[in-house]
């Protein structure tokens, strides 16, 4: 592996360091439409060489199949990167707007060994509760959870979408390492109460579609028309219809700055993703996800644009004016029980 051309951040109070920004790997086969295996191969290759090395990928993402596709890598370059997983949801192949949470122990220790062998590797790095069910106490969960650590089945421990008060009681069972939620200039709603709580535990935020699902980018204005019939984001309610014309119009600002800077809007959302470590006093490592060398190589780069307190005014209304949730049904996300 070549030098890493990023910083590096830790993963909780007594964990590993890893590159200041991490890779999403969910939609190397799964979620956004038809898919091209080499160019996922060359984009985790490409990763890797640009100092990325935390690496995400859920049993749920395709049913396991997004597991099996990043083992060859992961096995090959074991020793140079942190791999992370989750278990808790389950979306059914004919239902793709369905979803299944389980905390419970018997499917917990299930979920461990699938992924396990689907990894093809002895220990998870980091493994995350994916989903919340409220109908279990997550000090339960969180206590099976632990007991995979003793057996050294896994090393670190992560939630996914949990509210400030989930978090504080985890934390109370098991240090948590990470929390991973949506976090970008679109979805600001964790600054109220779970990143304060993850500064003052000492958790680092692990934010997922810091690039809006590519929204951000101005890679598509309309799900509804110009994204296939199989793609995750036309079931999202801000990239359709009226709301997806509303939502356009506020990317203006973001290409403004990203004019000043020489950039890409992509580049000036992630780079306000990542100034929010500083603006908010605790580690942060996004996972924006891509499929094509080429943008791993834009994003690494957005970790080095800083933005000026001008250029944050600038920004700082935008989430306000989304239209439409991030999800259809939020009683899975932390601001849906917070």
């Amino acid at each position: 592996m070549t030098d890493s051309t990023i910083q590096t951040a830790r993963l909780g109070a007594s964990g590993p360091e890893v590159g200041v920004q991490g890779l999403g790997c969910m939609g190397m086969s799964f979620a956004y439409g038809p898919v091209d295996a080499k160019a996922s191969r060359q984009t985790l290759e490409r990763a890797l060489e640009l100092g990325v090395t935390l690496y995400d990928t859920a049993d749920a993402y395709g049913q396991g199949e997004n597991e099996k596709f990043l083992s060859p890598f992961f096995t090959a370059n074991r020793d140079n990167l942190v791999i992370a997983t989750k278990f808790a949801l389950s979306i059914p192949p004919d239902e793709p707007t369905r979803r299944v949470i389980r905390n419970d122990a018997p499917y917990i220790r299930q979920a461990v060994e699938a992924s396990l062998r689907r990894l093809d590797v002895d220990v998870i790095d980091l493994y995350y509760m994916h989903r919340r069910d409220v109908n279990v106490p997550i000090e339960e969960t969180v206590a099976t959870m632990a007991e995979l650590v003793r057996e050294g089945k896994v090393k670190q421990l992560g939630l996914s979408e949990v509210t400030a008060e989930e978090l504080r009681a985890a934390h109370a069972v098991h240090p948590i390492a990470a929390v991973q939620s949506e976090w970008s200039l679109f979805s600001r709603d964790i600054e109220a109460n779970v990143v304060p709580a993850a500064r003052e535990l000492g958790v680092t935020l692990v934010p997922y579609s810091p690039l809006g699902r590519g929204f951000l980018t101005g890679s598509f204005t309309n799900a509804d028309t110009e994204l296939s019939s199989d793609d995750f984001r036309r079931q999202q309610p801000r990239f359709t219809g009226e709301n997806a014309a509303a939502n356009a119009a506020l990317l203006e600002p973001i290409r403004a700055v990203a004019e000043a800077h020489d950039a890409s809007p992509g580049q000036i959302a992630l780079a306000w993703v990542q100034q929010r470590s500083a603006v908010h006093g605790l580690p942060v490592i996004p996972i924006p996800g891509t499929r094509k060398p080429s943008r791993v190589e834009e994003n690494v780069a957005a970790t080095r644009i800083v933005l000026t307190d001008d250029e944050l005014a600038l920004l700082e209304p935008i989430a306000g004016k989304v239209a439409g949730e991030r999800y259809a049904d939020m009683a899975f996300t932390s601001a849906g029980r917070e």
